[in-house]
């Protein structure tokens, strides 16, 4: 399950994270740096304000790779109370031995390792942390001004990153610029945790105050540990948009066409010898039929994203040789018909380096009548009141919460 963490600057800002469902309170100061930290007297409020509602975490500020400087921030911010600390690495000094030197402290504070996308991360440091007790990684952008952690690191990258801190044992996180439309795509990787400072500031920027709204937009992209709202009430959107849809028949319900055409990838793929030796291009037309929101799309929460589609190949054909293209495009139609919107696919797939011409395979598939059956979502209630809600959460799958609800193709190898 991946969890929300919100960038905070103190304890106000904090109130209103909480109050949006943010999973983890992070405290740093954006005018100070990547990781700019907080007065240990801010921190320690903030610990005191947030009582145990969320986990805590601060980070220890742009530090030099210093050993004693940085196990004297570390230490520091691990007395105020707070749950993880977070300690960036920086260019210069030695990080390993920096990282070695936390191993004491890792007795008494959840200790994460945060790396740079902007600054070509280091993957053998994630042994180092492991070694020193670290509890988790995590990955953000150096420079603000430089983009989004997508410019910098492409989706099968990001994912190696995520894998190698499961192995590790390591909680693993994303963080640096994200914005609403990174949500689905990341979220296709499980990190553990994803963070967001700018996305919560509203149009003003990461300097600024977070906003409620901005904060709830957010919180609602990213699918909570259980659909039970903590706060008022349930969005309805934010079910939609984790996979829970309304009941209408599904055999009449109405439709749209998400598509992918024209994508062409370098993909290792073909049954002959003589085609593992270098990838070849492909091209992709990816047409998916979604059953169409009750309501006007108005934002994120609301749509099926094309990412999903083009970021999802991507990540299939990172995972190394295929044989055939019959293949690939069934794990496409698979994982596309994974998602509860999804009721029919068309993959077409065409090998554009076959000589003087293109050969490929086009496949369709769609859900069995037997498992396209959502179930209805009762109608909104006063807020407060317990109402039981059946909903279809995935392929055949019916969920019943208690919530408080407001009114083969040719081979062609």
């Amino acid at each position: 399950m991946t969890r929300m963490l919100a960038s905070v600057t103190g304890s106000e800002e904090a109130e209103i994270a909480l109050g949006a469902g943010a999973d983890l309170i992070d405290l740093k100061d954006p005018s100070r740096g990547a990781l700019g930290a907080q007065p240990v007297s801010v921190v320690r409020d903030t610990v005191a304000a947030v009582a145990g509602r969320r986990p805590v975490s601060a980070v220890t500020g742009d530090l030099p790779m210093q050993p004693a400087t940085v196990l004297a921030a570390a230490t520091a911010m691990a007395e105020t109370g707070v749950d993880y600390v977070k300690v960036g690495i920086f260019p210069g000094g030695d990080a390993a031995a920096c990282i070695r030197a936390l191993a004491p402290l890792a007795s008494r504070v959840r200790l994460v390792v945060v790396q740079f996308s902007d600054r070509t991360p280091d993957p053998s440091l994630l042994t180092v942390a492991a070694e020193a007790g670290f509890a988790g990684a995590m990955l953000d952008t150096a420079t603000k001004s430089s983009g989004r952690l997508l410019d910098h690191m492409e989706l099968p990258a990001l994912r190696r990153f995520v894998d190698s801190c499961t192995q590790h044992g390591l909680l693993s996180g994303l963080a640096g610029s994200l914005e609403a439309p990174d949500i689905p795509r990341l979220l296709l990787l499980r990190p553990g945790f994803l963070g967001f400072r700018r996305a919560l500031c509203g149009a003003d920027g990461r300097a600024a105050r977070i906003v409620p709204e901005s904060v709830q937009q957010i919180r609602a992209l990213i699918p909570p540990e259980d659909i039970t709202p903590a706060i008022e009430g349930v969005d309805y959107r934010v079910l939609s948009a984790h996979g829970y849809v309304p009941d209408p028949d599904a055999t009449s319900a109405a439709t749209d066409l998400v598509f992918v055409h024209d994508l062409v990838l370098p993909v290792r793929i073909g049954a002959y010898t003589s085609e593992r030796a270098a990838p070849q291009r492909v091209r992709f037309d990816v047409d998916v039929m979604i059953m169409r929101s009750t309501r006007p799309a108005e934002d994120m929460r609301d749509i099926f994203s094309y990412d999903i589609i083009s970021d999802g190949i991507r990540l299939l054909i990172d995972a190394g040789h295929i044989a055939l293209v019959e293949t690939l495009a069934e794990q496409i139609a698979a994982m596309l018909l994974e998602h509860p919107r999804v009721v029919q696919v068309s993959v077409k797939l065409e090998k554009l380096d076959v000589g003087p011409r293109i050969v490929g395979v086009r496949i369709e598939r769609g859900r069995s009548s037997a498992k396209a059956q959502p179930t209805q979502v009762l109608p909104f209630r006063a807020v407060g009141a317990s109402v039981p809600v059946h909903l279809s959460r995935s392929a055949g799958e019916v969920a019943t919460q208690s919530v408080a609800g407001e009114g083969a193709g040719g081979r062609a190898e």
